[in-house]
């Protein structure tokens, strides 16, 4: 009897179990992995884990609760809407809150962890600034540091500095830093900017989950960099020195241009 080659013996009764039909990859049903990426988000809502770190929401999506205009007792009765679960300045002419004007948070804050998701439309500028106190003179946007919000593809703000350049483009610090490693997803598509100002006054811009700032309020080098923007003028520091107010509001800023925010949140960071 002769013997057949192990390899052989293994194939022709690989082949018998399936009947005789080849595979292949074509033939083979995938395994189909959902990611996460694909779910839709929580809106307007808090997690059970955020809620145990601290995390408090600022927006409901449904009311404008816990904001108010600034230098205002109520918020505006124009220039901003609820809508979709979105909070939205209106377009008007893309001057400096001349239409329903900036919104402020009721609360101060001196170390925390801020985050919004924002969506611009094309050409779009606005802001978030913060230690924001609303002891200036009521005219234009009130003052604060600011996280810069702007389609820096169109709008000529991108182009503009007092001293250093790039300091007034998407996710910088108005006119005082210019940001970097920018991850933009695009006009019309959802961003996310994060805030961070730890107890020691250190302070972070984040985009879209990367860091594209960091400074130290109130330093040598923050007070340098003050000295070279605008906000040297006096007008900024009659009531103390520009950014280095204890504690402050937040600010979305209107400036004439559309752009909607929601996933409005804060932790406290002690």
């Amino acid at each position: 009897m002769k013997v057949l080659p192990v390899s052989l013996a293994i194939s022709l009764a690989l082949f018998c179990s399936c009947g005789g039909k080849k595979t292949s990859p074509s033939d083979e049903k995938p395994v189909i992995q959902e990611s996460s990426a694909n779910l839709s988000p929580i809106i307007n809502q808090l997690t059970e884990q955020e809620k145990a770190e601290g995390w408090i929401l600022l927006f409901d999506g449904k009311t404008t609760t816990g904001w108010r205009g600034a230098h205002l007792d109520a918020f505006p009765t124009h220039g901003w809407k609820v809508e979709d679960g979105q909070l939205i300045v209106l377009k008007s002419d893309g001057s400096e809150s001349t239409n329903g004007g900036d919104i402020v948070t009721v609360g101060e804050y001196n170390a925390f962890e801020f985050s919004v998701d924002f969506k611009i439309t094309t050409g779009a500028n606005s802001g978030i600034k913060y230690f924001v106190t609303e002891k200036e003179k009521q005219k234009g946007s009130a003052f604060g540091l600011e996280f810069q919000i702007l389609d820096d593809a169109v709008h000529p703000d991108a182009k503009l500095y007092t001293t250093f350049p790039g300091s007034r483009t998407l996710g910088s610090l108005y006119d005082l830093k210019a940001s970097e490693n920018i991850s933009f997803n695009g006009i019309g598509a959802w961003n996310t900017a994060v805030v961070k100002v730890f107890p020691n006054n250190h302070v972070e811009h984040w985009l879209n989950g990367l860091k594209v700032l960091e400074y130290e309020r109130g330093s040598d080098e923050f007070r340098e960099l003050v000295k070279g923007s605008k906000y040297v003028a006096a007008a900024y520091n009659e009531a103390g020195l520009f950014g280095e107010a204890p504690v402050g509001h937040l600010l979305l800023q209107d400036h004439g241009d559309e752009v909607a925010f929601r996933n409005i949140k804060i932790k406290e960071l002690k």
